[in-house]
């Protein structure tokens, strides 16, 4: 029977040395690959992030998988998603192949539901980001965008006080930052 809480020095000895090797590559590799590494995950970053994780804890555990090959595959993919990500910010139709597009979900006063079924989001959802925004009334909310990192951006209402554009205000126009989203 194999032993439960120990199994041998050797054993022990490689994970610990293989845990500390893994865990000075993945964090010399992030700081030398940017911010994007450590951002607002969207899908695509998610989905490096638990592959790396993953090969990450391969590598530690896992005696059939050499040292260098694990980090050969972490080092493969930060590479992979520093090309992706460079082409993305170049090409916009790449990108917006890549990324996912942010989406209204909440517009003058009114949830916007087939948006709200299409993004699996519910009106509790919502309403916790007005919350935690220090938000209490859809009156105060221009709209509310479901972002492509998966986070709720709420975009106020412009107050009467405002210095900015009056006709803006007084036409009731789009705000700048939702109008390429409708």
């Amino acid at each position: 029977m194999d032993m439960i809480f120990f199994d041998s020095i050797d054993k022990l000895g490689r994970i610990v040395l293989t845990t500390v090797m893994v865990y000075v590559l993945i964090v010399l590799v992030t700081k030398a690959s940017g911010k994007r590494s450590t951002s607002q995950l969207n899908n695509f970053d998610w989905i490096v992030t638990v592959m790396i994780g993953s090969l990450g804890a391969s590598t530690i555990l896992l005696k059939a998988i050499p040292f260098i090959e694990g980090v050969s595959a972490i080092l493969t993919l930060y590479l992979l998603q520093f090309l992706v990500t460079k082409y993305a910010s170049i090409s916009p139709q790449f990108s917006s192949f890549i990324l996912s597009e942010p989406r209204i979900v909440f517009y003058q006063g009114q949830f916007l539901p087939d948006a709200m079924r299409a993004e699996r989001l519910t009106r509790q959802e919502i309403e916790c980001a007005m919350r935690s925004d220090g938000i209490n009334s859809f009156d105060d909310v221009e709209a509310i965008v479901f972002e492509s990192d998966a986070k709720l951006t709420i975009i106020p209402k412009p107050s009467s006080t405002d210095d900015s554009d009056s006709s803006q205000n007084a036409n009731n126009d789009v705000s700048q930052t939702i109008a390429p989203l409708m």
